[in-house]
């Protein structure tokens, strides 16, 4: 069975359909096919159980007509989009897909009522394979780095040889970033040395964290590419993360993680998974989920802004970063 996935954006939404693709392999003869955004190959690039990587391509005929050559006879659309769903009709073959929960997101956001379910977003997407017999196989998330990717020791300052905790700083927008100063504390608190992850945008606010106590936190950010930060990532004795990628591909690692959570919750379902069904079980012994979730207005968007709407920022600002010390001495 030739099976097309769809998923065009972002980091962490395309890791967390990675358990998708590798279970698509209990189908006997399976072959998976990807199609995403160009910018996000590289999430993919080094998996196993794709097959071949298709584009999101501005000439929407070519793109078109080079997918209806390949004669899929699957979509499992894990996007469900106006543009997914464009692709689906054009290719005309049988198409599953999962439940968005979109109203059920906007109650919560905006009248606070909160009829989410209590399970990752990734079990919602095994909804969509379960007409073929596809169950989950409780491995978790899955994340391959190339080989040319690969960092060694002489990537990173000696002082880190020895293990340190990385600091997931970067963020897709502002509401969803935890302040440097409160960055600079948790520099402070940590009992071993800290690498600062990000992009290119974030390096700025990184050397500001990293002022504060320049042997003990290196900035890596911007100084990386991706795949090189994820194999950071792999290597961290445990990681503090925004709500972004990097949060998800450290749990594929199976990293122990503390998520600090600023307009968006991980009652929407986009928390750490470690192939646990829910945000309650087991997961806590690897997962700490820091939220203000006695503020009013929290949360206040399912993806983010480029500042706080009501001007105070206080998801972020109080959240309780002494909190982090217990499970950091719990795994270093």
């Amino acid at each position: 069975m030739k099976i097309l996935v769809i998923r065009f954006s972002s980091i962490g939404d395309i890791v967390l359909t990675t358990p998708i693709v590798r279970c698509l392999q209990q189908i006997p003869g399976a072959e998976v096919h990807y199609l995403t955004k160009a910018s996000f190959v590289p999430v993919l690039e080094a998996n196993p159980y794709i097959r071949k990587i298709h584009t999101l391509d501005e000439d929407w005929a070519t793109m078109i007509t080079a997918l209806r050559q390949e004669q899929f006879e699957v979509v499992i659309d894990l996007h469900k989009n106006v543009r997914s769903a464009r692709v689906r009709k054009a290719l005309g073959v049988t198409a599953y897909d999962f439940p968005k929960l979109n109203v059920r997101k906007w109650l919560l956001v905006n009248l606070k009522i909160n009829l989410m379910p209590d399970k990752s977003i990734v079990e919602r997407y095994f909804e969509a394979v379960k007409p073929l017999g596809v169950h989950n196989d409780g491995k978790g998330l899955d994340y391959f780095i190339p080989e040319a990717e690969k960092t060694t020791h002489k990537d990173i300052p000696m002082s880190h040889w020895a293990g340190y905790v990385g600091f997931v700083i970067g963020g897709s927008y502002a509401t969803k970033k935890l302040p440097v100063e409160q960055w600079r504390r948790l520099c402070e608190l940590s009992p071993i040395p800290v690498i600062l992850l990000g992009g290119p945008e974030d390096r700025e606010a990184g050397e500001e964290i990293a002022g504060i106590a320049p042997f003990k936190v290196y900035n890596s950010c911007g100084k990386f590419s991706l795949n090189e930060s994820a194999d950071l990532v792999k290597y961290a004795k445990v990681l503090v993360s925004n709500d972004t990628g990097l949060m998800h591909i450290g749990a594929a690692f199976q990293k122990p993680i503390v998520s600090l959570w600023g307009n968006t919750s991980p009652e929407m379902g986009m928390f750490p998974y470690y192939g646990f069904n829910n945000m309650n079980s087991n997961v806590a012994e690897k997962h700490v989920a820091l939220e203000r979730k006695n503020l009013s207005c929290h949360p206040c968007s399912k993806l983010g802004y480029g500042k706080c709407p009501k001007g105070h920022f206080k998801c972020m600002k109080q959240l309780e970063i002494n909190d982090v010390v217990p499970f950091f001495k719990k795994f270093v």
